[in-house]
């Protein structure tokens, strides 16, 4: 592994950049944009979040843009991060659907657009935002081959993709995939349940792909989870019975640890063994402050704590 990936790989927490930009209409942004940019930044540097992560698509490139503005007023800010984006989901139109695409040409035109928009010549890393059922794997690692040897992307991963897909592509690349991005959370539990509903009646009710933390753990892919937050389902936007146990729950967890409720919350991914690394998406300072110590002590949940949390937002007891 490269040192650009390992410095990618060994990233505890994220900062997601799809809040920022302004409105997702595909307007102009403006100076309020940069400066509300500028300070969720700031915010990520000072709870000691280096790790940036982007896709072409959010708001229409707008959070690309923004973001590049604050690289230009920031001098020396690039070479202390890590800046990792995606592709491969084109929006819709009024002249077509919205569709994924991993055609080759569009790999790399994509890539060079957001290389313009971010103002730097390096991506760090690249993610393929989510499957393409019409992809040829051969041309896609052609493409990917091609983007590293120019030097414009020095490590590669995927999005939202299983064991079997990952090996497909992985077998015909000379270069390792490094990061696989799910939707992971104390809500979004499909992940681990998986494990644990195989030979039970809801096991027909999980969609995640079984197998795939197992592969991503032996093939020394990082695991990185969006939505990790849960979109504030436990932090004051609650509506279910389980949802306001779990709030009240990770409240006493954090007086106890002396921390706040959104640590703990991501304490939560941080502390099963598959090394989780989280992915926040607020672009709301105060927030961005709320999880630091996610960054920078240890996950303190013992196995007991862990498992309350669990079956509190699950509702009902295990099997």
């Amino acid at each position: 592994m490269t040192n650009e990936a390992a410095r990618a790989h060994d990233d505890r927490v994220l900062y997601g950049c799809m809040g920022l930009g302004g409105s997702w209409a595909p307007d102009p942004y403006g100076p309020q944009d940069i400066d509300d940019a500028e300070a969720a930044v700031r915010a990520a540097l000072d709870s000691g979040i280096t790790a940036f992560d982007h896709a072409d698509i959010y708001r229409h490139g707008k959070s690309e843009a923004v973001f590049g503005e604050v690289l230009a007023r920031t001098p020396g800010l690039r070479e202390r991060i890590t800046l990792q984006s995606k592709c491969g989901i084109r929006l819709g139109g009024e002249d077509r659907p919205g569709m994924y695409d991993l055609r080759a040409g569009t790999i790399t035109r994509r890539v060079e657009e957001s290389l313009t928009r971010l103002r730097t010549d390096v991506l760090d890393v690249l993610l393929l935002h989510r499957p393409d059922p019409l992809a040829d794997p051969d041309a896609v690692a052609q493409a990917l081959h091609s983007l590293h040897r120019q030097g414009l992307v020095r490590a590669f991963g995927v999005s939202n993709m299983g064991a079997a897909q990952i090996a497909h592509l992985q077998a015909r690349l000379d270069v390792p995939l490094v990061a696989n991005q799910l939707e992971m959370s104390l809500h979004s539990r499909d992940w681990v349940e998986a494990g644990v509903l195989l030979n039970t009646p809801d096991s027909t009710r999980n969609g995640f792909p079984f197998g795939t933390l197992e592969h991503c753990r032996d093939h020394g892919i990082r695991l990185q989870a969006w939505g990790s937050l849960a979109q504030g389902r436990f932090t004051g936007r609650q509506q279910t019975p389980a949802e306001h146990a779990t709030a009240q729950l990770l409240a006493e967890l954090a007086r106890h640890k002396d921390t706040t409720p959104e640590t703990v919350l991501l304490w939560w991914l941080m502390r099963h063994p598959a090394g989780i690394a989280p992915v926040i998406g607020t672009a709301r300072p105060e927030r961005i402050h709320a999880c630091r110590d996610a960054v920078l002590r240890e996950p303190d949940l013992t196995h007991e704590e862990w498992y309350e949390l669990w079956v509190t937002a699950r509702g009902v007891p295990l099997p």
